[in-house]
């Protein structure tokens, strides 16, 4: 299979708290910084423009539960516009955002146009909700529980715009190389997300069995002929960080650069495949830019494994 990669700026970092007063993530240099490292090129890639989000503000908000929650909305609803546009015109948009909350857009679009899957590549669930939830309402963050919201849990402002609640089925998405730490399972609901209807590949299991056998147990459930194709999630710190220090949460249980190679490349070689974003990685913590050279290069090689740099 070859097909043309579209490129297309998300920088929004409005699902990230500030790490203290004044501080704005930098995971909103994403774009800039991997194509500094020469991903256009390397994709051999088109440009498919920017999105711009709102500011960057820390600001409760009681009506979404979540951080934010109103710029979120505009801005969901704007990268969906952008994202059908390249879906209508038969693209295969590779979304760079900022954090993992720009996966709402996607999702939205893909929602619009039929029902679909989602492989969600990430070091952490994203799903199970805070145990106190009174003390984190207003303050939660979206890209902190953004598979939750995917998957129809959550205020409408989020999780049901459009009245399309959920963008994804459980039965749909598939959740590969999260991993718990100790204090996980104190401040949130781990067991809603075992117990959940999500297909469930830890970095634990992606190891034991392998990244090619996993990606394709997870395709057993991505192309279900039911289904309109599928999404693809990578957030940055599903990578060990040995190899992503340049993340909000580096993850001490994480994935190596040659499985996420090997995992990237079966499901980008699925012709039910139909777009991918990536998320978090944080220049500002990335002084030599060695991880972002890293994850660029996981990028380029998986791409071209599955033989999409070239198209027409």
């Amino acid at each position: 299979m070859s097909r043309r990669v579209w490129l297309l700026d998300a920088p929004s970092n409005l699902g990230l708290r500030p790490l203290r007063d004044g501080h704005v993530p930098g995971a909103r240099h994403l774009p800039e910084a991997l194509r500094a490292h020469g991903l256009a090129d390397l994709l051999d890639a088109e440009e498919a423009g920017r999105v711009e989000p709102p500011p960057y503000a820390s600001v409760p908000d009681p009506v979404t539960g979540y951080r934010n929650g109103p710029a979120h909305t505009a801005y969901t609803r704007l990268l969906a516009g952008r994202v059908g546009e390249l879906l209508d015109d038969g693209r295969f948009p590779l979304v760079l955002g900022g954090d993992c909350g720009i996966l709402l857009g996607p999702l939205l679009a893909l929602r619009r146009r039929g029902d679909h899957g989602l492989a969600y590549l990430d070091g952490h669930a994203d799903y199970a909700p805070p145990r106190d939830r009174a003390k984190a309402h207003g303050t939660r963050n979206v890209a902190g529980y953004a598979l939750r919201l995917a998957t129809g849990h959550g205020p409408a402002g989020l999780a049901d715009l459009d009245g399309l609640r959920p963008y994804v089925a459980e039965e749909r998405a598939v959740a590969l190389g999260y991993q718990w730490e100790p204090e996980d399972h104190v401040d949130v609901a781990s067991e809603l997300f075992e117990t959940s209807a999500i297909p469930k590949h830890s970095s634990a299991d992606i190891r034991a069995r392998g990244a090619e056998a996993t990606a394709r147990a997870a395709l057993d459930v991505l192309e279900d002929p039911a289904s309109d194709g599928f999404w693809i999630h990578l957030d940055a710190d599903v990578l060990d960080r040995s190899v992503m220090p340049a993340v909000d949460s580096p993850n001490p249980d994480g994935l190596s650069l040659d499985a996420l190679t090997g995992l990237l490349a079966v499901l980008l070689e699925s012709p039910r495949a139909i777009g991918m974003n990536v998320a978090i990685y944080d220049p500002d913590v990335d002084p030599d830019g060695a991880a972002g050279a890293a994850l660029t290069g996981v990028l380029a090689n998986a791409f071209a494994e599955a033989r999409m740099t070239t198209a027409g």
